[in-house]
């Protein structure tokens, strides 16, 4: 068996996984990086974008994170996710509706706070359209 190490997923409500992983990658702020057993001590942010999980050196599991923090060790790979949701489980038709609900709320309204609220839920809506292989739009 391959060397492992421990990857903890943690939402703000719980505890999503915590499992042994031959390698992780993170979407993180200044790119994409991979954890593998032995990794050098990292913090990062977190971008809206997909968390690869390896398994016999393929792609086993994808799971959309909505921004966060990423801690590493040599045994240890733990985000904080904002959100997290498995890639099967977003489903592109309710996505383009709330993108669309969105432009609108941002082309509609004067406030600065939800229109600067409305932003940031576009941007990772948009991030989950581009996770399902969409273009995003913006």
């Amino acid at each position: 068996m391959a060397a492992t190490l421990q990857f903890e997923l943690v939402s703000p409500e719980r505890l999503l996984r915590s499992e042994p992983v031959e390698m992780v990658v993170v979407p993180g702020s200044e790119g994409n990086f991979g954890v593998l057993p032995g990794h050098a001590l990292l913090i990062s942010t977190v971008r809206p974008g997909l968390i690869e999980i390896y398994e016999g050196g393929k792609v086993r599991e994808q799971l959309f994170v909505a921004g966060g923090f990423a801690e590493v060790n040599a045994e240890r790979c733990t985000v904080l996710a904002d959100e997290a949701v498995p890639l099967p489980d977003l489903n592109r038709a309710v996505l383009e509706g709330e993108a669309r609900e969105l432009e609108a709320r941002l082309n509609t309204t004067q406030d600065d706070d939800v229109r600067n609220h409305a932003r940031r839920q576009l941007v990772v809506v948009n991030a989950k359209l581009t996770a399902l292989g969409a273009p995003s739009p913006h």
